[in-house]
């Protein structure tokens, strides 16, 4: 029999970005909170201090920071008719470990969605008619719009600290920033980075080439700054070490670094680490959660904690598990487009173009996870879907973001993968290349979604997640546009050698190489509960305690880093918890 915790106000499952938002939020509301994590605790003192947290073996190519499958994973197929098997090796999507979450390893690229694409089934029906949508696509609008998600917007990114440059304020273009952006009420709280020279170098071809370049936006601080919880950062020292690490210099934003420290001297909030929530359990009506049982680690048992909220704040991937184990919402069955749950699986769509230049020094161990210069030429809005053949778009970048030596030797095709020759090619080519690339967004399919294994189960007994995935004609069309493109801009810039990788017609999904950490859907908001698994505010459609957060909430993938849109909802969610539920608790409208 499980042991009982005291009751709690609000229990939040996962204490990464939004999961530390939320507690903050309605810690400030007086309630009693305790958040659940299932990994270790960290801080940036000690566990990212200089020198051990660049350590490039450990953290860039052991993963060190990243969750263990045997902690969790999924079973993988590409259709219906394949068995799935258990992905014992992360390569495509390396999910975070620990309190922070995926937060604490970012690059920390962040931007806002377009306001087309917060509504792109009405854009796409509106000026090209409903005949060019795919069958099997799952086109959707989101249930809340950019003028209404602008506010929140604004809090995250003042919040997290984002450094940038606006190019639409206030519906006024300004130079510098990007002109195809939504709306902004405000400037970033931030000045943009500054450029290393590859990312000047594409900007000026760029711009030769009549496109609108401009600088990153991101969570890399510029400059000092105190944000509204009192907590402070430093200005980022270029070193190069963002991606897949923990930030020592207090530069890069993390739950860490912009609210943790706050939310954990709030008397009314305490979380509990090595804690892992197996289910969340129902009133016997089954209209209401009473709570949820976790396993704790430290004392080899499971622990019922009664709550009356339950906000299920974890990475996608475990939100639409435990949302499937613990009967939220109608599963999503593929073969007859009945249910919710696990349904609109998104990832994202990338390629790229390498340059060599014999002559030209690039300075690679120089670098931030959000740097260079980025266009949005080839973006959502600015696409004749119609015309060319696919739905989507993407935002390119270039910029040296990767200063660890060991994952920054790009090598010309042919040249061997080892021994003298391979030295060779690195005394030859290292510190000669740059990168362009191509950062696209995906759509959500009928086929592509995500139930439970009827074979494989965790060390907790529970079935596996399984995923159904493979790439999709459309999304492949776009990419090949966006090939072509890219070279004959590249081709201008004059590189003594040049090679691509691009996903072609007929691709397969592959998981063993990384692509990004962008897995969205399974849990997305809807306007009914036919089509989604949550509201416009994250509720659970059939559960009202039952908030659910993050990049499972979208209704297909942006063309852009999904932090920006993940960090506004969590607000708008904490908004709508403050002000419409606490004095009503009901199923909000």
């Amino acid at each position: 029999m499980a042991r009982q915790e005291k009751k709690k106000d609000v229990v939040i499952v996962g204490l990464g970005w939004t999961g530390s938002i939320l507690g903050m939020e309605l810690a400030q509301e007086g309630l009693d909170i305790v958040a659940l994590e299932r990994g270790h605790d960290q801080s940036t003192v000690p566990n990212f201090q200089y020198p051990q947290m660049i350590d490039e073996l450990r953290y860039g190519v052991r993963l060190k920071m990243m969750q263990r499958a045997s902690q969790m994973t999924v079973t993988v197929r590409r259709n219906e008719a394949e068995t799935a098997l258990p992905y014992r090796s992360f390569g495509s999507f390396l999910p975070g470990n620990g309190v922070g979450g995926a937060g604490t390893h970012w690059n920390g690229l962040n931007w806002r969605p377009q306001a087309e694409e917060m509504q792109l089934r009405s854009y796409v029906t509106e000026r090209w008619g409903a005949g060019i949508i795919p069958e099997d696509m799952l086109l959707a609008d989101y249930p809340v719009t950019y003028d209404e998600m602008e506010p929140f917007f604004d809090r995250f990114e003042r919040v997290a600290g984002i450094s940038g440059q606006a190019g639409n304020l206030k519906g006024q273009k300004i130079d510098g920033g990007n002109p195809f952006e939504g709306w902004r009420s405000r400037d970033y709280p931030m000045p943009p980075m500054p450029t290393t020279w590859d990312g000047q170098k594409f900007a000026d071809a760029a711009k030769a080439m009549g496109y609108h370049p401009f600088k990153a936006p991101g969570g890399i601080a510029s400059t000092g700054y105190v944000n509204e919880y009192g907590m402070q950062m430093g200005p980022c020292n270029l070193c190069g070490f963002c991606e897949r690490f923990g930030c020592y210099q207090y530069s890069k934003s993390s739950p860490q670094t912009t609210i943790l420290d706050a939310l954990k001297r709030m008397p009314n909030f305490s979380y509990r680490t090595e804690s892992e929530v197996l289910r969340v359990e129902m009133a016997p009506d089954g209209k209401t959660a009473t709570g949820v049982t976790y396993f704790d680690e430290k004392t080899q048992e499971e622990v019922f904690q009664p709550a009356d909220i339950v906000i299920l704040s974890s990475f996608q991937l475990n939100n639409v598990h435990l949302m499937l184990v613990s009967g939220i919402g109608q599963p999503y069955n593929a073969m007859t487009g009945e249910g919710v749950t696990g349904r609109s699986y998104a990832y994202q769509m990338t390629g790229g173009v390498t340059m060599f230049f014999k002559d030209e020094e690039f300075n690679p161990f120089i670098g931030t996870g959000a740097n260079g210069m980025s266009i949005d030429d080839f973006g959502v809005n600015q696409i004749d879907f119609g015309r060319e053949g696919f739905i989507g778009g993407a935002y390119w970048r270039s910029g040296t973001t990767n200063g660890q030596p060991i994952r920054s030797m790009p090598l010309p095709k042919g040249t061997p993968g080892w021994g003298a020759d391979w030295k060779k090619g690195i005394k030859e080519w290292y510190g000669h290349s740059m990168s362009i690339g191509s950062h696209g967004s995906h759509m959500a399919y009928r086929t592509n979604h995500l139930d439970l294994d009827p074979t494989y189960k965790d060390r907790h007994g529970r079935p596996l997640m399984r995923m159904t995935f493979n790439w999709n004609p459309n999304d492949l069309r776009m990419n090949q546009f966006m090939k072509g493109k890219m070279e004959e801009l590249a081709k201008t810039m004059g590189p003594d050698l040049m090679q691509s990788a691009f996903k072609g017609d007929g691709t397969q999904y592959d998981v063993r190489p990384y692509q990004t950490t962008h897995n969205t859907g399974g849990h997305a908001m809807s306007s009914n509960p036919r089509e989604g698994a949550v509201n416009r505010y994250s509720q659970a459609w059939d559960k009202h305690n039952v908030f659910v957060t993050g990049a499972g909430n979208f209704v297909q993938n942006t063309e852009y880093n999904p932090t920006g849109l993940v960090g506004g909802l969590a607000y708008h969610t904490a908004h709508a918890i403050r002000t419409q539920y606490l004095s009503n608790p009901r199923p909000l409208i």
